[in-house]
C-alpha cells in the first residue's frame, strides 16, 4: 500500500467521538480519530513495511503516527533516530505505540533506558520510566528498587502528568510485586496523592497507587 492509500483508509475509519476524546487528551487537529482496534486491523493488512511506516510517521497525522510503529522494524533504527522520534511523540497514544512496538523490541533498550532515566526531555524521560517499569515486572535483577522509590518520592509530585503517570505505574508495580517494599510504596502514593480523584469507571481499578496496589495484591490471594 502507498501512504496515500493508507491515509485514505484512516480517514474513512475516523469518527467524531474519538477525535473529541483525542483532542481532550492533547492531540493536535491533524487527526481522523481512528479507534485502536481499527488501527491494529489495518496494520495486519499492511504487515511489515518499514519505509511506509517512516512516511506515515512524517505526515504528523496522529492516527498515521500511531499506526506507523506497527509496520516498522525496530532493528532498523539507530540510537539517534530513536531519540528523535521518542522526543517528538508528544501525544500519549503515539508515544505508547512507539514505545511498545519499537523501543521495547530494540536491542539497545537497556542502554537507552539508563540514558533516558537521566534525560531532561519529558518524552525521553517518560520512555525511560516505561522501560524501567518493564524491568520491574519482567527482569528486576540488578535494579535498585529503593533508589527508584526515592526518585518517585522526590520527583513525581512535580513531574508533568504524562511523566507522572508512568512513574506512578512503576511505583504501583514495585508495591504489587515486592512485599518488602509494599508499605513504603503505599505511603509514597498517599503522600503524593497523584490520581487520588481520577475518574474511574465501574468495575475498573483506580490508578491511585494505594488502591491499585491493594486491589492487585488481594486478587493474587
Amino acid at each position: 500500500m502507498t501512504v496515500v492509500e493508507v491515509m485514505a483508509e484512516l480517514e474513512a475509519l475516523g469518527n467524531e467521538k474519538w477525535r473529541k476524546m483525542n483532542a481532550k487528551n492533547g492531540a493536535c487537529d491533524n487527526q481522523f480519530g481512528v479507534m485502536m482496534g481499527d488501527i491494529r486491523a489495518l496494520a495486519k493488512k499492511i504487515k511489515i513495511d518499514h519505509e511506509l511506516g517512516i512516511e506515515l510517521w512524517k505526515t504528523g497525522n496522529i492516527d498515521a503516527m500511531i499506526l506507523a510503529p506497527f509496520v516498522m522494524r525496530p532493528k532498523d533504527f539507530n540510537e539517534d533516530e530513536l531519540n528523535k522520534m521518542v522526543s517528538e511523540a508528544t501525544f500519549i497514544r503515539v508515544a505508547d505505540s512507539f514505545n511498545s512496538n519499537i523501543v521495547k523490541n530494540h536491542p539497545l533498550k537497556e542502554e537507552l533506558r539508563q540514558k533516558w532515566m537521566k534525560s531532561t526531555d519529558t518524552m525521553c524521560h517518560r520512555a525511560g520510566w516505561s522501560l524501567t517499569t518493564e524491568r520491574v515486572i519482567k527482569s528486576p535483577e540488578g535494579l535498585d528498587l529503593v533508589a527508584l522509590l526515592d526518585r518517585v518520592e522526590n520527583e513525581m509530585g512535580l513531574a508533568p502528568e504524562s511523566l507522572q503517570w508512568m512513574m506512578n505505574y512503576c511505583l504501583a508495580e514495585i508495591g504489587i510485586k515486592f512485599p518488602e517494599h509494599r508499605e513504603r510504596a503505599i505511603a509514597i502514593g498517599e503522600k503524593i496523592g497523584a490520581f487520588r480523584d481520577y475518574p474511574t469507571s465501574k468495575g475498573c481499578t483506580s490508578p491511585f497507587a494505594p488502591i491499585w496496589i491493594n486491589a492487585m495484591v488481594s486478587r493474587q490471594g
